[in-house]
């Protein structure tokens, strides 16, 4: 017994020994190598034709025969053969998912600077947006990356499938095309301000709020504050200045809208964007891309911000860990 327990202790010592060794040249690895700056933004490419090539495949290997199998390959094969003599164009397909902030924007400008660096006139960039809107000076940045494609004389086809509406139709309007699901909700080409008044609770209470600026409009409407009427027609003013401009955007880039209808802040679903000519055509963003894909090579170009360091050595940490556990157990 007492040589049975001596030798757990030697090899849970020599198995300690192994880990505490591994995870040192994990660390020293993790922290070698040059020591030039990191780039702030990592670019990840997936080729979307070999994704539904291996969809394909996979149905192909489950519902026919090994001889149907092969003529469907051989098929594909040619048609492939041929698609390459012939020279597919190159498709580029952006994501766009948008909060309050538009902070995915930081994402978007270092996408379309990549694309620009390598794609040539005529092509298409195609982005999947959903946006409910946000900060005006936020998707104004957004739509004017958008504009940087256009510029570029690229052709931009913006796929709506849930909801691109207010700063997000301000950002589909850039598109030369917009397509929408049957349900996705589009408009909303309005803007909107509201914030809560505690200077009736203070006053009750007999708090003061002192507020001094130099500059008559330097301040309108307060939270704390007595709010006055100038100060309340100034806001407005600037609220409706805001929604002209965001107007005349929209006008400029879909001179076929009958602006004064549609941009009220209602909102409409597919057919209805369609019948108001907020969008082109109603196809959701699988169907386009799906469509696509029979003459393109379709690329999803994303930027990625890299891990820290210390996420990047517990990532390691848990995978040297998961195949350690599984290799006591094979003992």
């Amino acid at each position: 017994m007492t040589e049975l327990f001596t030798d757990y202790l030697l090899f849970a010592a020599k198995t300690g020994t192994v880990v505490v060794g591994l995870l040192v040249l994990l660390i020293a690895a993790a922290l070698a190598g040059p020591r030039r700056r990191r780039p702030q933004t990592l670019l990840r490419i997936r080729h979307l034709n070999a994704e539904y090539d291996q969809m394909r495949s996979a149905m192909e290997a489950a519902l026919f025969g090994r001889r149907e199998r092969r003529r469907r390959r051989r098929a594909h094969r040619h048609a492939r053969k041929v698609d390459r003599e012939a020279e597919r164009g190159r498709v580029y397909v952006l994501d766009f998912d948008g909060d309050l902030q538009a902070s995915a924007v930081e994402h978007l400008r270092r996408e379309v600077t990549a694309i620009l660096q390598i794609a040539q006139p005529g092509e298409e960039v195609v982005l999947r947006l959903e946006s409910g809107g946000g900060l005006v000076h936020s998707y104004g940045l957004a739509a004017s990356q958008l504009q940087r494609l256009r510029d570029a004389q690229l052709s931009l086809t913006v796929a709506v499938d849930r909801i691109a509406a207010s700063g997000g139709y301000m950002m589909a309007c850039v598109g030369e095309r917009i397509i929408a699901a049957p349900f996705a909700i589009l408009g909303s080409i309005g803007v909107v301000a509201q914030l809560p008044n505690f200077n009736r609770f203070l006053r009750h209470r007999d708090i003061d709020v002192e507020l001094h600026t130099a500059g008559t409009y330097k301040r309108t409407l307060t939270v704390l504050g007595e709010n006055t009427p100038e100060g309340r027609a100034k806001f407005q003013a600037e609220l409706d200045e805001t929604h002209q401009l965001f107007k005349t955007f929209v006008h400029e880039h879909r001179p076929t809208l009958d602006i004064d209808t549609v941009a009220t802040g209602e909102h409409w679903y597919g057919a209805q964007a369609l019948s108001h000519r907020l969008a082109d055509e109603i196809c959701t963003s699988d169907d386009y891309l799906l469509r696509l894909s029979a003459q393109h090579e379709l690329y999803v170009v994303r930027a990625k911000p890299p891990q820290p360091l210390g996420q990047r050595l517990l990532h390691r940490a848990r995978a040297l860990g998961s195949r350690l556990h599984d290799w006591l157990g094979r003992l």
